[in-house]
């Protein structure tokens, strides 16, 4: 009899443990969800050139796993920067470098 007891106590201690480890669980889960409510996360927002440019994408995948012929999917054209913003940038990273190699002589 006082092994059946023992079972008894030892399955009513399990369930007093599980109850009070499933409302800590619902306190932590009130807890996160006050923290970050649902909608106040802006990931998702895309804008519509940007939804545009994806189309454009996966049509020219289609088409190419189709074999057809592919559309180019970029239409702005490619910014060059001319030689004397090329020469200006040039200069400048020449003077930083004297002046870290100047100060490096000094310490």
């Amino acid at each position: 009899m006082l092994a059946g007891c023992g079972t008894f106590l030892k399955l009513d201690g399990n369930e007093r443990e599980r109850s009070r480890l499933t409302s800590q669980l619902e306190s932590l889960n009130n807890a996160l969800s006050a923290l970050n409510p649902k909608g106040a996360s802006h990931r998702g927002r895309i804008s519509a050139a940007g939804r545009a440019r994806i189309a454009v994408a996966q049509r020219a995948r289609w088409a190419k796993a189709r074999g057809a012929k592919v559309v180019p999917i970029s239409s702005r054209p490619k910014r060059k920067m001319s030689a004397a913003a090329i020469a200006r940038i040039r200069a400048a990273q020449k003077a930083r470098w004297a002046k870290w190699r100047k100060q490096q002589k000094s310490a």
